[in-house]
Formats: C-alpha cells, structure tokens, sequence
C-alpha cells in the first residue's frame, strides 16, 4: 500500500511539474535569443525598422533579439508563422499595416485571426509612404504622370512589397482615385521590388519612405507624392497625397511588435518596457531620424485599438472601391 502510495504521489508531482503555469517561467524571462519573425524579405522598410529597434532591445532585455525574414502572401506567411509559435515570448513578430489591416480586410483566404491570434506590445514607428518612378518615366511631377497614365492606360506597371500589402492597397487606391490604369506586379517584400525598379524592369514604385529614401536621394528614383500628415523637410518641394485631392492614399505607414496570444503579461510587460526604452534611446532615435521614422512606443491597449481602428478603416475603404486583389 505504502509502494502503491509512493508512486501515485510521484505521479502527481510530475503531473504538475508538466503543467505549470507559462507566468512561473516568465520570472526569468529571457535566458536564451528571442526571434524576432519579419514578415518580408530584408532590404525593406520592415526589415530596416525591425533590425534597428531589435539591436537596442537586445541590450535592455540581456539576451540577443534576431531578426528572421519570412516573406510571401503580403507579410501573411511570416505573421501566421508568429500567430502559430508558443506564446512563451521567445518568438515574436513585426506587425504592419499589411499584416494587421489591408491583408486581412481583403484576403478571406487569410489563415489568422488578426485581432485574436496576437497580442499587440507596442507600436515602435510611424513612417511616410511614397510614390516614386525610375528615371526614365517620361513625367517630371506627379501631375505629369497621372496624364502620362492618362495617355497610355495599362501600359505602366508598379512594383509593391506583395499582394494584398500596404503598397499594393496604396496602388490600388491611386488608381482608383486618378482615374487611371498600371499593371501590380507583387513582390516578396520592398527589397526585390526595389531592385527592379532600379534594374528598369519595372517603372513605378509603392513603398515606404526608409526602403526608398538612399535611392531617392541618390537621383536613382524620382519621387513624386508621399502620403504623411505634411511635406517632408527633406522633399518640400514633394506633395502629400491630401495636397493633391488624394486624401485616402495619405496614410504614413506603422510597425509595432505584437507576441502570440496567450503570452503570459508578466513576458508581454518586459517587452513592452524593453521596448519603449529601446525606441526612446538617442542613437535609436537618431538611426530612425536618418530613415524618416518617428518613434512612437505607445501601450499594448492603445496599440491594439489603433490596429482594430486601421483594420476597420482598411475594410470599410475594401468595399467602397471594390478592390479585387490579384
């Protein structure tokens, strides 16, 4: 009896070893490198933003944040990836726009719940959107070329960051407000998209503002529009969307940092604090500057409205223009 009541007692020690609570652990949170999942390829905004912020969260949290590029499906192959990990904070993920708005307002085939399946930390940036065209478009200003697309529907083509992204729902919303047609031709993120449009393979690019700013500067693209509240210092003499009676094409973009649902807030508060700091950090802070991104660090709950806010906004502009994604 005694032999018999020995091992039940085991057994419901190890029962409950097997089941303790993810908060316990969250007390030495974190003893290993957290993955940090970019849902687009490296070269782009995301991946610009994610790797800046990453290297001074490392430092505040004490143990490496490693940034890995998952590409494909407009941010959704990288996002489902995130949504799907442990929610033990060793894996999270970079949400934008794409992710968290324009892609699961208009792909039904989306395979995450974006209002469910995370839990939103923080929002780290917002930055400028632009509209930018290789050298050899015949169009000096942004007028020129709506003419140009005018003259010649469905000869011009755009290059976007991938379907169902934020470029491509700016596109589509530029076209759909000028009256005009262009061909999209998605990518796996800005960074492929960008090399062909300085390649001439394709004339016109979406994207955002940090990806783009090296090449504009540089005379490799003629920009001509930017969506943001107003001009840019750098460009003044550039246009914002509103200016041009573009007023649904002049959402900035954003990226924040969201975990898995169901992460433990004694994990999701460490974050958050790591986070803040890291992005409110002068060097952090001047790195972002020099990319035209304006730190922002905002509470898991305002991020989380401000993500339902978008996501509501992006459905409701979905229907009014009967945007069909390709």
């Amino acid at each position: 009896m005694k032999f018999k009541l020995s091992i039940a007692v085991r057994i419901a020690t190890l029962a409950t070893a097997l089941f303790v609570p993810l908060s316990v652990f969250a007390q030495g949170f974190p003893n290993k490198p957290i993955r940090l999942i970019v849902p687009f390829a490296a070269g782009g905004t995301t991946d610009i933003v994610a790797r800046i912020v990453a290297d001074q969260m490392g430092r505040e949290l004490g143990q490496a944040v490693i940034i890995e590029n998952r590409g494909g499906g407009g941010g959704s192959i990288g996002a489902n990836e995130v949504a799907k990990a442990t929610p033990d904070g060793y894996t999270l993920g970079v949400a934008t726009v794409s992710t968290m708005a324009v892609n699961p307002a208009a792909n039904p085939k989306i395979p995450y719940n974006n209002l469910t399946d995370f839990i939103p930390v923080t929002n780290f940036v917002t930055v400028p959107n632009i509209l930018a065209v290789h050298p050899s478009v015949p169009a000096k200003d942004i007028k020129e070329f709506i003419a140009l697309l005018k003259k010649n529907p469905g000869k011009y083509s755009f290059a976007t960051s991938g379907t169902a992204g934020i470029g491509h729902m700016m596109g589509e919303l530029f076209l759909s407000a000028s009256g005009t047609d262009m061909v999209h031709i998605p990518y796996k993120g800005a960074g492929p998209a960008i090399n062909d449009v300085l390649g001439g393979q394709v004339p016109v690019l979406f994207d955002n503002l940090p990806s783009s700013k090296a090449h504009i500067d540089a005379g490799s693209f003629r920009l001509l529009a930017v969506a943001a509240p107003k001009r840019l210092a750098a460009y003044p003499n550039i246009p914002t969307f509103a200016e041009i009676g573009m007023k649904e094409v002049n959402d900035p973009a954003w990226y924040g940092l969201v975990a898995p649902a169901k992460t433990p807030k004694e994990i999701v508060d460490k974050l958050y604090a790591a986070a803040v700091k890291a992005v409110n950090a002068p060097a952090t802070k001047e790195k972002l500057a020099q990319q035209g991104a304006d730190p922002l660090g905002n509470t898991p709950a305002e991020y989380a409205a401000q993500i339902k806010i978008e996501y509501e906004k992006m459905k409701a502009i979905v229907i009014k223009k009967g945007i069909k994604l390709d």
